[in-house]
C-alpha cells in the first residue's frame, strides 16, 4: 500500500524585489550562510533545459529537529516565472520521499510574495515518522523564509555585513597527515593552545558534531557547536557553527590542502565566511563600532585561531614525514 502523501504550504512577504529574492534561493553556495538549518551543499550535476530553465543535482546537508542528515535532491529553476521544483533524489529515513517548490511572486511597491511548498510521504506511514518530520518541514520552512526575509531586506549592506578570508600554510609534509591533524579534532585539547575542552561525535561516517571551548588572548573562554562534514578523499573539512559570538548571525568554514605548485609538500588553508550581527555588533561591542571595525576584529581573532592550527599541523605533518625518511 503507498504511503499517505502529506502537503504543507508556508509563505511570507519580503520587502525585496522578487529577482533579489529569486537569486538567494538560487544560490545553494550561499546557503549554509543564510539559512540556519542548512549546513553544506554540492552541486553534482548542473545543466540548461529549454525557454532558459536550468536542471540541478545537489547534495545537501542540513538538520532536521537539531540532528544532522544528508539527502540528494534535484530541482529545476524557472526564472521567469520565479519558481523553483526540488524532489528528493535520495531521501534520510524516516522521509520515504519529499518534494515542493518555492514561488516568488510580485507583491506590490516592490516587494515579494514568497510561498514555500512541501510534500512528502514517511516510511510505513509511521505516524511517529509523520509528527518528526512534519516538525522538522515546519520548524525548517519557518527558519527558511525568516531568514529569506531578512537577508534580502538587507539589500545592498549585506555586502557590508558579509565576508570570506583565508590563511594559509606551506607544509613539507603529506596531504594525509594533515588532514589526520585536521580531522581528529577529539584531540584538539593536548595539541592546541587555545583549545580549552572539544567533544566530537561522529553518529555517520565524515559526519561529526564538535562542542568547543576556546581560550580568548584574555584568558576567558567561549563555546561555540559546530557540524563538519569531512571529505578524506579530497583532503577537504567544511564546517558551519551552530553556535556563535553575539557579534555574528553566521560562520562557515573550511579546511582546504593541496599540492604545491613545485610538488614539494602541500599548501594548507582555512577559509572562513562570516556575517555579521549589526544590533550583536553594537550591544557587544559598542554603538560606536562601525561595521568595517567589527570586520577587522573577526577577521583578527578568527584567522589567529586558524593560523595556530595550522602551524600546530605543519608541525605534525612535517614530523611524521621525517620520520618516515
Amino acid at each position: 500500500m503507498t504511503a499517505t502523501t502529506h502537503v504543507t504550504e508556508h509563505s511570507i512577504t519580503v520587502a525585496a524585489p522578487p529577482e533579489a529574492v529569486f537569486a538567494l534561493v538560487a544560490d545553494v553556495a550561499g546557503w549554509p550562510q543564510l539559512f540556519g538549518p542548512t549546513i553544506h551543499v554540492e552541486v553534482l550535476e548542473e545543466k540548461p533545459l529549454d525557454e532558459g530553465r536550468s536542471e540541478q543535482l545537489l547534495r545537501i546537508w542540513a538538520t532536521a529537529n537539531g540532528t544532522p542528515r544528508t539527502w540528494t535532491s534535484r530541482r529545476t529553476l524557472d526564472r521567469a516565472a520565479g519558481r523553483i521544483v526540488f524532489r528528493q533524489v535520495v531521501s534520510a529515513a524516516p522521509v520515504e520521499s519529499m518534494g515542493g517548490e518555492w514561488i516568488v511572486e510580485a507583491d506590490g511597491d516592490g516587494a515579494s510574495k514568497v510561498t514555500l511548498l512541501h510534500d512528502y510521504r514517511a516510511i510505513g506511514d509511521d505516524p511517529a515518522a509523520v509528527e518528526l518530520i512534519e516538525r522538522a518541514v515546519d520548524r525548517n520552512s519557518h527558519a527558511e523564509l525568516g531568514a529569506l526575509k531578512a537577508g534580502a531586506e538587507l539589500g545592498g549592506q549585506r555586502d557590508e555585513i558579509h565576508f570570506t578570508f583565508s590563511d594559509s600554510e606551506r607544509i613539507e609534509g603529506s596531504a594525509e597527515d594533515v588532514f589526520a591533524f585536521l580531522d581528529r579534532a577529539d584531540l584538539w585539547p593536548e595539541r592546541l593552545p587555545h583549545v580549552a575542552r572539544l567533544e566530537l561525535t561522529e553518529d555517520e561516517p565524515n559526519l561529526q558534531l564538535m562542542d568547543m571551548d576556546t581560550r580568548s588572548p584574555d584568558g576567558s573562554t567561549h563555546n561555540t557547536t559546530s557540524i563538519r562534514v569531512t571529505f578524506p578523499d579530497r583532503a577537504v573539512i567544511v564546517y558551519k557553527q551552530l553556535r556563535v559570538p553575539a557579534a555574528m548571525a553566521g560562520h562557515t568554514g573550511r579546511w582546504v590542502i593541496e599540492p604545491t605548485d613545485d610538488g614539494n609538500g602541500v599548501v594548507a588553508t582555512s577559509w572562513h565566511t562570516v556575517t555579521l550581527d549589526i544590533e550583536g555588533v553594537h550591544q557587544l561591542l559598542g554603538p560606536e563600532t562601525t561595521l568595517a571595525q567589527a570586520r577587522a576584529m573577526v577577521r583578527k581573532a578568527l584567522g589567529t585561531n586558524s593560523s595556530t592550527t595550522l602551524r600546530h599541523a605543519k608541525q605534525f605533518a612535517e614530523e611524521a614525514a621525517h620520520a618516515r625518511t
